[in-house]
């Protein structure tokens, strides 16, 4: 029995351990905290939320380990130290799990947002699934280990369990590996429109550890294909490289009709419909000759006015990505010439003076800090008085665009979370070039190099300035009989949005265009 010299010393002890206990306390949950909100970190106060209440019972277990010392050992002082040494056990694996999956899952989220990779997008949920269950598996096992269960019996009947099981479930292992791999080479992530094999146009909606949920647009039913048959298909991903989406409709006119004037009529009615791609001018021209779109209803815009809104906005975005990429274009070029048997210090402030005057084109300023005796620079959104930038000018047009009356109420927000996006992608990829520009060291004869690239990216990944080539095509394929068969080819400017029938939406009003002019210049006939 412990005299009363050592409950004395132990009760000074845990009285000692509380006092410390709340001053961290206070220092981190309230003094701390405090100095977080002022500084938006939002991290930092998500990872002292959830830490609040397991802290509380991790300092009180460690207090009475720490505190027991004093009362010797031997007999029932072990099993107490015993059992709060598994207490503290199951606090730390409950505090890591709430950590992983809501402070560190939210992190590696806003991350993966800044990022042009697929997988992590499709990694992170699974991990969010996965990692606890391993932590708790690993926590349980501790927990018993120290209070002395003896686990290996057990560790050898799960051996045997699983030898037997993985002869049963095979088939479910070879769709948890499927995924696995889906996961290293993504074809897809979340929200990209996929084709079937079988024709139908499906969403994916979710890759799990043995199949993956999709959602048919035309059924409007949740469908689960196990991972290893997914992997097996040849998966067409409509949402690749860009939203743009070409449709194709075969119409007929009458034989004795003059072909070129068809083909004047049909590619007016494409050009003419808003939410087709096709030169901004003309489409601005034909759009007034459009018939049956959407007119205003309350406090909603009419089809022809938001898209016509929205077309003169873009005009100004695409006019501002040329001058963009022309001036990287120039940029180029000079870094090229000035290369040639490697910088000095002037060239370099040259190049660095050049690269700030074509920041001001995107809305980029130099923000400089200093922190002791380290100055560190970075570059943030700086908007010029009475001078549009392309970042106002991208915002303005999304913001535009939002008021579509075709629009559905998730498009609110599928089109900001699209474009914002890509904007922190265009301040990442500018901030990567003005870092190598400041500091170029052993890549000063790749700047020239890493310019082009991002002209190259601007193009494929964030917008094409000039879509020549996704202009209406009209051709004539055939005549037979009283008819000619024409062939039109349109692309739609984005076919997630209205929940992901956009595409349908213009085809059939285009179609309906078709008929109505032809039947007006009396040359329709069927097909």
């Amino acid at each position: 029995m412990p005299t009363a010299a050592q409950i004395n010393a132990f009760l000074y002890t845990f009285a000692a351990s509380v006092i410390v206990f709340f001053v961290i306390y206070v220092l981190i949950f309230y003094i701390l905290r405090s100095f977080f909100r002022r500084t938006e970190q939002d991290t930092a106060l998500l990872i002292i939320a959830i830490s609040q209440t397991p802290s509380i019972a991790i300092f009180i277990f460690a207090s009475l380990k720490v505190s027991l010392f004093q009362l010797g050992s031997g007999g029932i002082i072990d099993w107490i130290d015993r059992g709060l040494t598994a207490l503290l056990i199951a606090a730390f694996t409950y505090l890591v799990t709430v950590f992983f999956t809501e402070a560190a899952v939210s992190y590696l989220k806003d991350y993966a947002r800044k990022t042009e990779a697929v997988w992590d997008d499709v990694l992170i949920p699974l991990l969010q699934n996965f990692i606890p269950v391993i932590t708790y598996i690993i926590g349980i096992s501790l927990f018993f280990s120290t209070l002395g269960v003896d686990l290996s019996g057990i560790g050898l009947a799960i051996g045997s369990i699983t030898v037997v099981l993985g002869l049963a479930i095979k088939d479910i292992l070879s769709d948890f590996f499927s995924g696995l791999v889906l996961l290293v080479d993504t074809p897809f992530k979340f929200g990209d429109v996929i084709s079937m094999p079988d024709g139908s146009i499906a969403i994916i909606k979710q890759i799990g550890i043995r199949v993956t949920k999709l959602y048919l647009i035309n059924e409007h039913c949740e469908v689960y294909v196990p991972n290893t048959s997914l992997g097996n298909q040849n998966i067409v991903n409509l949402s690749r490289p860009t939203t743009h989406y070409a449709y194709t409709i075969k119409v007929s006119v009458r034989v004795d009709a003059d072909a070129v004037i068809a083909t004047k009529i049909l590619q007016e009615i494409i050009i003419g419909h808003p939410d087709t791609l096709g030169d901004i001018d003309e489409k601005l021209q034909y759009l007034d000759s459009f018939a049956a779109l959407r007119e205003a209803e309350g406090d909603k815009l009419s089809k022809k006015e938001a898209g016509r809104l929205r077309l003169l906005v873009e005009k100004d975005v695409n006019e501002q990505l040329q001058t963009l990429e022309q001036a990287f274009e120039y940029f180029a070029l000079e870094i090229k010439q000035l290369e040639k048997g490697g910088l000095n210090s002037e060239e370099l402030r040259s190049i660095q003076k050049n690269y700030l005057e074509i920041l001001n084109i995107v809305g980029l300023a130099v923000i400089t800090e200093r922190k002791g005796k380290r100055v560190r620079s970075r570059l943030e959104e700086q908007q010029l008085a009475g001078k549009p930038t392309l970042i106002s000018l991208i915002r303005k047009w999304y913001q535009t665009w939002l008021q579509d009356p075709d629009l559905v109420f998730e498009d609110q927000s599928i089109l900001p979370d699209e474009w914002e996006q890509k904007i922190e992608l265009l301040k990442i990829k500018l901030n990567k070039i003005f870092q190598k520009i400041s500091n170029p060291g052993v890549d000063e004869t790749r700047l020239d190099d890493y310019s082009l690239k991002f002209v190259e990216w601007l193009h494929d990944s964030f917008k094409e300035s000039n879509t020549a080539w996704k202009e209406p095509q009209v051709q004539l394929t055939d005549i037979q009989g009283a008819g000619m068969q024409f062939s039109v080819r349109f692309y739609v400017d984005n076919i997630q949005l209205e929940h992901w029938r956009r595409g349908n939406r213009v085809q059939n009003e285009v179609r309906r265009e078709m008929v109505r002019r032809l039947r007006q210049a009396y040359i329709y006939t069927l097909g």
